[in-house]
């Protein structure tokens, strides 16, 4: 198993930056492919990017498209997310998660989740 803490949200003006982390502890995060969602109040859980086991390959939802990057050092055992020009819609709490299955939208297929960190982005 791999446990998963997120970290690095916080309150940030429309058009500015945040880069979010996810720590991996126990099994390798190596292991899996992560991904981030976010859910906002009332809204459902929604998919945001995916990253393959060795970075090299990567998958964003469309409204985050050219403004999110996803990342991972393995080294590191973490993974990252490097938000720009963020949105008013942006606002949600975000959430690591580890696949066995790469490439997935889903989030039904994830198994190990952190417990989400908070991002707001003020108008």
């Amino acid at each position: 198993q791999v446990q998963l803490v997120e970290s690095g949200g916080g309150l940030v003006q429309a058009g500015g930056s945040l880069r979010l982390s996810c720590a991996a502890s126990g099994r390798t995060a190596s292991t899996y492919a992560m991904g981030w969602f976010r859910q906002a109040p009332g809204k459902e859980r929604e998919f945001v990017a995916t990253i393959n086991r060795s970075g090299g390959s990567t998958y964003y939802a469309d409204s985050v498209k050219g403004r999110f990057t996803i990342s991972r050092d393995n080294a590191r055992n973490t993974v990252y997310l490097q938000m720009n020009s963020l949105k008013p819609e942006d606002t949600a709490v975000y959430y690591c998660a580890g696949t066995l299955r790469t490439g997935s939208i889903n989030w039904a297929e994830y198994g190990y989740w952190g417990q989400g960190t908070q991002v707001t982005v003020s108008s």
